[in-house]
């Protein structure tokens, strides 16, 4: 099946779809365990996954809570309590400070206010200094006097310029994060091809990494435009069903593999894992569509009953 998408893939590098550097989401959780009760956090202002307990409160969905969080201590989302933790490190487990009260989701109201000004004068500095980057979110923390800036740009800015006239203006700490293109899709959103919203932004960021691989072993087209998101990176979706396709794919012969039956070589041409089919064309022109319940391998070599 793979061989039909051949012309797809002549004069296409796919390498650039694949992330530069991928990092395993074990993180030696193999033998950890993990808190009681479990609770699925989000920063709303930059999609990213926590995971928190306490040891005493109780939340629920939609609860907000105080977390320390790799910019400081700032306000969560809680999304809901984990029952079965999955591709979740035990570094990414925080503990809860405390219920975030009326006055601080009014100060967090404030803030948002702001953050829509402040994302004009940055825009506006930028256009000053004549810097190439492009500005994604911006947000005030709650628990210190601190403004976020994520942008993205296609090389290093040098924006030392640029922070002086922040602090100047803003009077306050001034922190610059240059993000990845996947980063830029999950904090703004959108809806991929197939019609859902974008997995990062919706689901978790605590995604596996996306290979080329996968998309071989689930006989796809190799065509970027297919296989790719807005993100111009492989579709995250590509993960989730490789282990199944992996698995189904030992107990059936690959394409390719010739196979004497009714007194005829056959070369199977095509294994359809979803279906349970496979196609087999013969030396004397014939096309069989086989049931793979039919498919037998007996000393190394593949038969059908």
């Amino acid at each position: 099946m793979a061989s039909a998408y051949e012309d797809d893939i002549r004069s296409e590098d796919l390498s650039s779809l694949e992330d530069p550097q991928v990092e395993s989401m074990d993180g030696g959780s193999e033998h950890y365990v993990f808190p009681d009760p479990l609770y699925h956090l989000k920063l709303e202002y930059s999609s990213e996954s926590l995971y928190a307990t306490h040891d005493s409160l109780d939340f629920n969905a939609g609860d907000h809570v105080f977390v320390p969080t790799r910019y400081g201590k700032d306000i969560a989302l809680v999304m809901g309590q984990v029952r079965i933790p999955i591709g979740i490190r035990p570094e990414d487990v925080v503990v809860i400070d405390h219920r975030a009260d009326d006055h601080d989701l009014a100060h967090m109201a404030e803030n948002r206010e702001k953050e829509a000004k402040a994302f004009s004068v940055f825009r506006e500095k930028v256009a000053q200094h004549k810097l190439d980057m492009k500005l994604i979110a911006t947000h005030y923390l709650l628990d210190e006097p601190k403004i976020l800036f994520f942008f993205s740009a296609e090389n290093r800015v040098d924006f030392r310029d640029l922070v002086k006239d922040l602090v100047s203006i803003f009077k306050m700490r001034i922190e610059l994060r240059q993000i990845g293109v996947r980063d830029e899709s999950r904090i703004t959103g959108g809806l991929g091809v197939c019609g859902r919203p974008y997995c990062c932004n919706s689901v978790t960021d605590k995604l596996k990494p996306v290979s080329i691989r996968m998309a071989k072993d689930q006989s796809l087209s190799l065509n970027s435009l297919k296989i790719s998101g807005q993100c111009g990176r492989l579709l995250c979706c590509l993960s989730y069903e490789h282990e199944w396709y992996c698995e189904a794919k030992k107990n059936l012969p690959n394409e390719g593999v010739r196979i004497f039956y009714d007194e005829v070589n056959f070369r199977v041409s095509e294994v359809n894992l979803l279906t349970g089919m496979i196609r087999l064309h013969g030396e004397d022109g014939r096309i069989l569509d086989i049931p793979s319940s039919r498919m037998t391998r007996i000393d190394g070599k593949w038969k059908i009953q």
